[in-house]
């Protein structure tokens, strides 16, 4: 299922050896939000991946990955890469690129509410369709939310968020396993990606099911 999901997701997988550029007509076209999505790429811990870029940017981006070193190569991409691709003014990250084959079983929490509907927070709104959303009983009040970025049919990322005030309750671990729930009896795969730096939601990964691999994200984002 993951390797589907990342042949749709980045227009190859799995990769020949090392980091493999492909161009792909996808990031030509808008992401699940309407965004776009110049330089996408995925690497196993051994350093294999695909790196997936517009096919006008194809050769100048190969030729940089064949000239660099592996040990030097993720900030050699973090240099050049957004300039490659025709985005100078973002920039390159890496993250932590986590699945999960068997979500672990726990109590669920919160209810599925559409995303445009009343008392949901801001960044829950660009999410298409429902929400999971956790609110305290007899007020109401939002706690924690979870939105799902659907990528491809075959593959579904997991975004999810606790108020300050309602941490240390379990909720989003919660949260995460019942969205993954949803996603794997829909036939899809759930992803979870977060900053290498951020170890709450890598605790809230481990625990949901989601192990940490050594597999890393490659992707741009604005500056802002």
């Amino acid at each position: 299922m993951l390797d589907r999901f990342l042949r749709a997701w980045l227009g190859s997988w799995p990769s020949s050896g090392g980091l493999v550029v492909v161009g792909s007509p996808m990031r030509e076209k808008p992401r699940w939000d309407g965004g776009e999505q110049r330089a996408l790429g995925v690497t196993d811990a051994g350093g294999n991946g695909v790196l997936s870029v517009p096919p006008s940017s194809r050769d100048a981006v190969a030729a940089l990955v064949a000239a660099t070193a592996p040990r030097v190569l993720e900030a050699a991409l973090g240099e050049h890469l957004p300039a490659l691709v025709g985005r100078p003014e973002q920039r390159c990250f890496t993250g932590v690129f986590r699945w999960s084959e068997a979500p672990v079983a726990m109590e669920p929490a919160g209810e599925w509410e559409p995303s445009h509907g009343p008392g949901i927070p801001d960044w829950l709104r660009p999410f298409p369709g429902e929400v999971l959303v956790a609110r305290e009983p007899g007020t109401g009040e939002y706690l924690a939310g979870v939105g799902l970025k659907p990528h491809d049919p075959t593959g579904v990322e997991i975004s999810v968020g606790t108020e300050e005030r309602a941490r240390g309750r379990g909720l989003a671990r919660r949260l995460v396993t019942r969205a993954a729930r949803r996603i794997v009896d829909a036939g899809a795969v759930p992803i979870y990606l977060h900053d290498p730096a951020n170890t709450a939601s890598a605790h809230v990964a481990d625990a949901s099911g989601f192990p940490d691999p050594g597999w890393r994200i490659h992707a741009l984002a604005g500056t802002a």
